[in-house]
């Protein structure tokens, strides 16, 4: 019976270590085939590393390739614009009128070093050395010469980069844009008002400090305040005193008061516009002109 027993716990042991063996057989074929995979996946990734390198020095030699062209056209183009500009020039100082938008004006080298900004019945701009004749009569006859304006409307004309880099005063700045505010419906945000008699227009002083806090936001009331005798004081020196102040009686909630106003008189002698000086703004009830 002993060696019976034995032979039966021999047996088992076999079976088991037959069923183990199997497992790992099972287990030797999954890593195996894990392996293959992986070393197929490496393949591919090498290859495709490959051809990124080869794309990669395709791109570099393009890159260099445009670089070139573009270097060899930014050279023809300075030489190209030096041209131009020394044809421009010539024909300016032989009294042609050129479009503005086709100049560059810091750039052009005529005797004198100044050109002037004029526009033409065509209503476009044009450049001309001073006081030049266009013999072609290009645009029709000038309407208005950029230096025949005051300095305000020449402020008045800059857009707002422009006008930056001229002025570094706010307020100054400030008074082109409240004199463009009065010619120009554009706009849109104008405190002028329409006067009677022998103002033109007039702008309250009450009104001024609103629009100002308007056009520079986060401005602070007291800080306005101080703005508005440095706007009007900037206006009436580049307006060559077109403009003018006077203290109006007003009266409030049955008070009466007096505040400034900046007006344009009826009568100012301003180039370019006509005896109407003003666009119509709205009707406002209860103001005295």
């Amino acid at each position: 019976m002993s060696d019976h027993g034995d032979v039966k716990i021999l047996i088992h042991a076999i079976d088991q270590l037959r069923e183990q063996n199997e497992r790992l057989t099972e287990r030797v074929d999954d890593l195996e085939h894990d392996l293959e995979r992986t070393e197929d996946r490496v393949e591919e990734l090498e290859t495709e590393n490959k051809q990124l390198r080869d794309r990669l020095e395709d791109c570099e030699h393009e890159t260099t390739r445009i670089d070139a062209l573009t270097d060899a056209a930014r050279k023809r183009s300075g030489v190209n614009k030096q041209r131009i500009e020394e044809l421009q020039a010539r024909e300016l100082e032989k009294g042609a009128h050129l479009l503005a938008e086709t100049v560059d004006h810091c750039e052009i080298d005529v005797d004198g070093d100044r050109l002037e900004q004029l526009t033409k019945d065509d209503g476009r701009t044009y450049y001309r050395v001073p006081e030049s004749a266009d013999p072609l009569e290009r645009g029709g006859s000038i309407t208005l010469a950029h230096g025949d304006l005051l300095p305000i409307q020449q402020l008045a004309r800059m857009d707002e980069e422009m006008l930056r880099s001229t002025s570094n005063s706010l307020p100054t700045r400030l008074a082109a844009k409240l004199w463009k505010a009065r010619t120009d419906s554009s706009v849109g945000d104008s405190p002028w008002e329409r006067g009677c008699k022998d103002v033109a227009a007039y702008v309250k002083a009450s009104d001024l400090k609103h629009w100002i806090r308007r056009q520079e936001p986060g401005t602070s009331d007291t800080y306005a305040k101080k703005l508005i005798s440095r706007t009007i004081d900037a206006m009436l020196e580049l307006s060559k005193n077109r403009v003018a102040i006077r203290k109006q009686t007003e009266r409030k909630n049955g008070l009466e008061y007096t505040e400034r106003r900046l007006i344009l008189p009826e009568d100012a002698e301003i180039p370019g516009e006509t005896v109407s000086q003003t666009a119509e703004p709205p009707e406002t009830a209860g103001v005295r002109g």
